[in-house]
């Protein structure tokens, strides 16, 4: 979103905000079981170690997200795996400090690359991290890897269970909830044509519409395709048809459209989970003869997208094509020098070694605690992110060693640890999505309670109880100095190289759309596509980056903003184009024009100063592409 200029809230103010969302009931419910029954299942089998190690797989759960179940199943799968791994590498190397760091760091890195290179939703490395570094803090015996390992991964098992069971009865719930904010973000951008929120209508709509397209594709597979997935195809399509034909037709004027299409959008929102009847349609009025044209067009998608609810569902058949980076392009895009995502990774790693390889060579009580504080502070998003993590993790940390003094006064055994265990990892899932620091009052006395235990009495609680938090401030401080001193500015800096590359990468693309490459090119296929896209993405998580650092340049921010939008949404337009096959040839001089256009705007980006006013040529039936490069030109222009 567009950096505020407001005075903001201080940093600890804003660390102390609790945020609007809803509880995820449900979630943390499930959460709670996931953790907890297996400490069950092994106290049922008379080993409340062997069940406290495999609790540890019950992490699993907490990277169950809203996303589709044919993508959530090779998430967690792989998670469980992940976990597997680390539980087995964390036992065998237990018996070498040194050895724990340097692995712990990897960890690390690796793991923050992954799930930032494939945008995954999640806690990212924190678990795996805190796997490892549990296993390494058991009784010492290499032995056991198999074993240890072997219980984590069946604890994974369970929480893969338990994250698909909503497939057997809505198998495209998440699918159809992306489709229906798409209509209803439509609906919000007809309502505001004519008006100043246009523009904010306008970047929302194309945000949500590259999410619905995202989820949809990798939800699809290709050998077993379903009715309501076909249906939910279709309706994207005019949705995407809307957005365009609004974008090209009603972006500069200052008459509002009958209300009657808003109404009928939102009509079909509100309709793509129901069957049955429905209302009917609104009739809408041609009340401006000037734009009847345009307005008939609308309405002509509109009806296409009735037709597709209205029809039964098994006469809706559609030639469903979606192309998908492959794993080794996406990963090729995230290891550039320039990728943010590379470099968080790096700086990731290096910093929790560092923090370990302190903690084992002063021979900290637990150890491992440190470069635990040290990932847990390090994993907000931004500099800003992570001084709120310091502050709610040292609020939280010193009442819930409190709240967990209160519950191991009364030594809890058996089972009542278990229940203990599942009220706990629920209150922190519930309290989570609110503000980190009421999760600590809970994952805390969480924590000592399985630490304590687990340590068979090798500790009293107080001892125990001290080390713990001075580990935390320890850890806290070593990931504040790093992130501060190497990523402060790391982001911002950054920029201007990498909007020119992807001003560049557009003109490639835009070059291979509108020129003849041969019989039978795909565009959609080639290198040049992938290689704008990959850009695009980058760039965009650099911003978001850039507006957490420590001082941010509010000038330079809300400048790039505008460009960085209008970039998105011709990368957008482009994307679109891509998948038409009778797209107009320009003239080589057209071509050159354009070009050279785009190479004046990425030299002057590069350089700082503001780029020069050009012509830009007509591009036959694609008027909005021209449009935006043209209002990308003049944005480029007034340079800060």
């Amino acid at each position: 979103m567009k950096y505020n200029q407001s005075k903001a809230p201080s940093i600890i103010r804003q660390a102390l905000q609790v945020n609007k969302k809803p509880f995820p009931w449900l979630k943390a419910f499930s959460a709670g079981v996931a953790a907890a029954l297996p400490v069950m299942i092994g106290l049922f089998f008379g080993s409340l170690q062997y069940g406290l190690i495999a609790g540890l797989g019950g992490f699993t759960f907490l990277y169950v997200f809203n996303i589709p179940y044919a993508q959530r199943a090779k998430k967690i799968g792989s998670v469980v795996l992940g976990l597997t791994f680390v539980t087995y590498l964390g036992t065998i190397s237990a018996p070498y400090p040194l050895a724990v760091a340097i692995l712990m760091g990897i960890i690390g890195a690796v793991a923050i690359f992954i799930f930032g290179a494939l945008k995954i939703a999640g806690p990212s490395a924190i678990f795996f991290v805190l796997v490892f570094a549990m296993a390494t803090g058991m009784p010492i015996n290499p032995d056991e890897a198999f074993l240890r390992a072997g219980l984590v991964f069946l604890s994974g098992c369970l929480s893969w269970i338990l994250a698909m069971v909503g497939w057997l009865y809505n198998p495209n719930g998440p699918e159809s909830g992306v489709v229906t904010r798409v209509y209803l973000q439509l609906a919000e951008l007809m309502d505001s044509i004519g008006t100043k929120r246009f523009n904010e209508a306008k970047h929302k709509m194309m945000q949500v519409l590259i999410e619905s397209e995202e989820t949809l594709s990798v939800s699809y597979i290709p050998w077993k395709t379903t009715d309501m997935f076909n249906r939910l195809y279709l309706l994207n399509m005019f949705a995407n048809e809307l957005f365009i034909s609004v974008v090209e037709n009603f972006s500069n004027i200052d008459k509002t459209l009958p209300k009657e299409f808003g109404q009928q959008v939102q009509m079909i929102a509100n309709s793509i989970n129901k069957r049955g009847k429905r209302e009917k349609r609104v009739i809408l009025q041609q009340e401006n003869m000037e734009m009847e044209m345009h307005v008939r067009k609308l309405f002509a998608i509109i009806n296409n997208a009735n037709e597709v609810l209205e029809e039964p569902i098994g006469n809706v058949e559609r030639s469903i094509q979606f192309d998908k980076a492959s794993l080794k392009t996406i990963f090729m895009g995230a290891f550039d020098k320039n990728s943010i995502v590379l470099i968080s990774s790096v700086r990731f790693g290096v910093i929790t070694a560092i923090a370990a390889i302190i903690a084992y060579q002063f021979e900290f009580v637990r150890s491992y605690w440190v470069p635990l504080s040290c990932v847990a502070v390090m994993s907000g998003a931004t500099i800003v992110a992570t001084l709120h993590r310091a502050i709610q993790r040292f609020l939280g940390t010193i009442i819930g060693i409190a709240i967990a003094g209160i519950i191991l006064t009364f030594h809890p055994t058996g089972f009542v640890i278990a229940l203990f265990i599942l009220l706990l990892t629920f209150i922190t899932e519930l309290f989570i999505v609110k503000n980190y620091g009421l999760a600590a009052l809970f994952f805390t006395p969480n924590a000592l309670l399985m630490a304590e235990s687990t340590s068979q009495g090798s500790f009293n609680f107080t001892y125990f109880a001290q080390a713990r938090f001075i580990d935390i401030v320890i850890g806290s401080a070593i990931g504040l100095v790093g992130v501060y001193i190497v990523g402060r500015k790391s982001a911002s800096s950054r920029i201007p190289h990498l909007l020119s590359k992807t001003l560049r990468s557009q003109a490639q693309f835009l070059m291979v759309l509108f020129s003849n490459q041969g019989e039978g090119f795909d565009a959609r296929k080639s290198r040049e596509r992938m290689k704008m896209r990959t850009n695009l993405t980058n760039l965009e998580t650099l911003y978001n980056t850039a507006l957490g650092e420590i001082p941010p340049n509010r000038k330079a921010l809300d400048y790039y903003w505008s460009i960085l939008f209008s970039t998105r949404h011709l990368g957008y337009l482009l994307e679109k184009c891509s998948k038409e096959t009778s797209r107009s040839k320009l003239s080589d001089e057209r071509l050159a024009q354009l070009l050279y256009s785009f190479e004046t705007m990425a030299n002057a980006t590069s350089r700082g100063v503001p780029t020069k006013q050009l012509t830009i040529p007509e591009i036959d039936g694609y008027l909005s592409i021209k449009k935006e490069i043209e209002f990308l030109q003049k944005e480029l222009a007034t340079r800060v």
